[in-house]
């Protein structure tokens, strides 16, 4: 007989499979006297070194098979196993205690972890997990226990588990049929690597999870977060049909890619893609991106151990706008503090760092490093289509500040002479509820703007995007956001300038026709979701999608507001 569970819809699509419980190895440490603390002192030395090396390839096949965004939660393990607050006090504690590496390794693990887990910042309270996946790792390697391998799965198995560490899912193959949690929210990092690859996930199912059993078949609705525990026949045969219809759809779409994106009653939306590197810009290309709707440049900075010199910014900003000739490339400039950091840059330790010195605010009070990065993109201009893009922007001076470095950049370049395009677009991000309130008052300032929906909702929302005990709050779909979009739209076409989406909901295909009622000019996603976006566009009518956005922004939540366009 037939049961259905509800979870948090993590990664959209439909699945069937096999549940295969995903069960880690449970360390049994025990407490043992040591003879030599050198000799256990060495045995914990090389089991880090051995856990670096596997980290540090696990980073590089996350980013090859990935993007490098998602590779970056691997950077905060390797931080975490050269911190002396970790690290360190387990070989002090080694010494002091004369107990075996396992051991003490378990206790600073669990006591880091319990530290952690009791601050007030949330970002904070996230790197419990990682402590976690750490300790487990280094324990692991000390037992000499084979370790789990994720790539054994395969296509038809759906992996339930209590929660994943983000080195498991980075394993995963594509050709996994889907992946169900007990915990966890739709911004963990698990459930961002599984919409990267593709497969469904649903987060958040809490005991009811433990209702599955190995070998139970499996219907999954990335979506709507619903499972369905052995399914008849008949419906089985229904998804199935549904699933092969999902993936004949995805096939036309993509055949038609290469065309615009235009509505039945002739208004063109334009599709841009998002790349955290350069090893997305082949994806974008691939799957037909008319531009760039937002280059993050974060990664130039956390590969490097130093600050990134002009030179080796140029090349990269140069090879992007080549790719993409006379189409728009939106490089939105250096955005760290909140959930990324960078070793050397000395950022503050803040009480809520999202809410702290981070993005423009930073840039501004270091000019020097702000103006190594805008005279490297002047000098790249010549090679395409650049608009410079500012992230975090909350008022006009902070506009105002930049256009002035901009212009001792030129100026510096021109005595050098050194080429550079003179008409440059220059934009921000609309990522802060007053940024949208006031955006009349920016508009006047810049050529184009663009609305960062994931920030722009857990600040209107007051939901930590990482928090998995608020996940149930945080949705971008939210009433309240999408009337912050729609005033920032009214606000640019009153102005008579571009705005566009580039946060996650831009490519949610479910909110695809109120964000074009809503009166956005351009949406831009990840590349694999812009060939459906395009032809669903191609098949409304803006008339009726305005009607639409105006029901949507009379209900009072965001599951309300998919509920109702689902119906």
């Amino acid at each position: 007989m037939k049961k259905q569970l509800k979870g948090i819809g993590a990664s959209a699509g439909l699945a069937i499979g096999k549940a295969i419980w995903w069960k880690k190895a449970k360390h049994e440490v025990t407490e043992q006297e040591i003879d030599s603390v050198e000799h256990e002192q060495k045995r914990f030395d090389d089991a880090v070194q051995t856990a670096m090396e596997q980290i540090t390839e696990l980073k590089e096949q996350t980013k090859e098979k990935i993007g490098e965004d998602e590779a970056e939660v691997f950077q905060a393990h390797l931080t975490f196993l050269s911190d002396p607050e970790y690290v360190g006090k387990i070989r002090e504690r080694i010494q002091s205690e004369k107990k075996n590496a396992e051991y003490i390794c378990e206790q600073v693990t669990n006591e880091t972890c319990e530290i952690l887990a009791s601050l007030d910042d949330e970002y904070m309270q996230a790197r419990a997990d990682d402590v976690r996946d750490i300790g487990n790792r280094l324990i692991t390697i000390l037992s000499g226990e084979t370790q789990l391998h994720p790539a054994q799965l395969q296509a038809g198995d759906i992996v339930i588990a209590e929660e994943l560490t983000p080195s498991e899912t980075a394993q995963f193959p594509k050709e996994l049929s889907g992946i169900i949690t007990e915990k966890g929210s739709q911004t963990a990092h698990a459930a961002i690597i599984a919409r990267t690859l593709g497969i469904p996930a649903i987060v958040g199912l809490g005991q009811a999870i433990h209702e599955i059993q190995d070998g139970d078949r499996l219907i999954i609705d990335g979506e709507k977060g619903e499972v369905i525990l052995n399914p008849s026949q008949e419906l089985e045969q229904s998804i199935t049909t549904q699933i092969k219809e999902q993936q004949k759809r995805k096939h036309e779409a993509l055949q038609k890619a290469a065309e615009e994106a235009i509505t039945a009653d002739n208004q063109r939306i334009q599709i841009f893609a998002n790349i955290g590197n350069l090893t997305d810009l082949q994806d974008a290309l691939d799957h037909h991106a008319e531009g760039i709707g937002l280059f993050r440049t974060e990664f130039l900075y956390q590969e490097n151990q130093d600050w990134p010199t002009e030179e080796e910014q140029y090349e990269a900003y140069t090879t992007v706008l080549k790719a993409f000739a006379d189409r728009p490339v939106l490089i939105r400039t250096l955005d760290i503090g909140g959930d990324k950091e960078l070793p050397y840059a000395d950022l503050p330790k803040e009480e809520n760092p999202f809410l702290g010195h981070r993005a423009i605010r930073y840039c501004l009070d270091h000019p020097e490093i702000f103006k190594t990065q805008l005279r490297a993109l002047l000098r790249a201009s010549i090679h395409g289509n650049l608009w410079i893009m500012l992230p975090m922007i909350e008022n006009p001076s902070e506009i105002q500040e930049t256009k002035k470095l901009l212009k001792e950049c030129q100026q510096e370049l021109t005595a050098e002479n050194r080429p550079f395009r003179q008409q440059i677009p220059l934009g921000i991000m609309v990522e802060i509820p007053a940024a949208a309130i006031n955006a009349d008052r920016l508009a006047k300032e810049v050529d184009f703007m663009s609305i960062g929906t994931n920030d722009l909702a857990q600040y209107t929302l007051a939901a930590d995007r990482g928090n998995e005990k608020v996940a149930h709050l945080y949705d971008a779909a939210h009433p309240a956001v999408l009337r912050l979009i729609h005033m920032t739209a009214q606000a640019a076409k009153k102005a008579e300038i571009q705005v566009g989406i580039c946060g996650e909901l831009a490519g949610d295909p479910l909110l695809t026709e109120v964000l074009v009622g809503l009166g956005v000019d351009e949406l831009s996603m990840s590349a694999t979701a812009i060939p459906e976006t395009k032809e669903k566009i191609r098949h409304l009518r803006t008339d009726t999608a305005k009607k639409l956005a105006q029901q949507v922004l009379a209900l009072d939540d965001g599951q309300q507001v998919r509920e109702f366009l689902r119906s």
